[in-house]
């Protein structure tokens, strides 16, 4: 181990011999085409995320955060670079195979809630339990949706629910099948300060009890600060700190 290497575990930390790899990406680029050439989003990253890291991909507006999050999450593909998923490479898989991959074993937590209008607090939950085929799905349902403290709103449509409280629906959808790993773009994005405050601090309490691997998008640096990583994009190129 070098001392650079070092340097990028804080004290508290797992080292990354420890803990088998669970995101990893090797000369990741993404190219678009556009009217006046082509538009490097990404180029040349690479990552390794072991099994219960918490790591922030930062940057400013159009650095690429969001997209090296869909890349990895398997949303989307590469113009070039090779990426595994739990052990996957997400190269060598179609659309349907990497959703399958997703299934139950990867969690999301969006900026926009994406929360199903139509369906209740509780149904939102219990969706992706019964798309897992899981026996005991209405009843991990009512358990997350208690976890995150909405016991009472759970025949409540999203729009009836606040800001806050539809996120609160979308974390303990996001945790509700037990991922390995969970992705959250700018989950505080669309909320007032305190209430994202509060918001983050029930995203990481869960996520330390459940021992998920976190992979989180944010523009703020005291969000950031709460993970043990920070991937830092300045015009699609990657740099890496440790935090303290």
């Amino acid at each position: 181990m070098t001392p650079s290497d070092s340097a990028q575990f804080p004290a508290g930390s797992s080292h990354p011999l420890q803990s088998p790899s669970v995101v990893t990406a090797h000369a990741l680029s993404q190219h678009v085409p556009t009217a006046d050439g082509t538009l490097a989003i990404l180029s040349d990253v690479a990552l390794d995320v072991k099994a219960g890291e918490t790591l922030a991909i930062t940057g400013a507006s159009g650095s690429g955060k969001s997209t090296l999050l869909g890349l990895l999450a398997g949303l989307d593909q590469p113009s070039a670079g090779d990426i595994r998923l739990l052990g996957q490479r997400l190269n060598d898989l179609d659309e349907d195979a990497r959703a399958r991959l997703r299934a139950g074993r990867v969690g999301f937590v969006f900026q926009s809630f994406q929360l199903l209008p139509a369906l209740t607090a509780l149904e939102n939950i219990l969706l992706p339990l019964e798309l897992a085929g899981r026996a005991d799905a209405r009843e991990r349902a009512a358990h997350w949706l208690e976890r995150v403290g909405l016991a009472a709103r759970g025949r409540h449509t999203p729009r009836q629910l606040s800001g806050g409280e539809q996120q609160r629906i979308a974390i303990a959808r996001a945790f509700a099948t037990d991922p390995q790993v969970l992705f959250a773009d700018e989950p505080t994005g669309n909320l007032d300060a305190d209430t994202g405050a509060r918001i983050i601090d029930l995203l990481f309490e869960l996520n330390t009890s459940a021992h998920t691997t976190l992979i989180l998008v944010t523009h703020d640096d005291a969000l950031a600060a709460r993970c043990q990583r920070r991937l830092h994009l300045v015009a699609g190129h990657a740099s890496e700190a440790a935090l303290a």
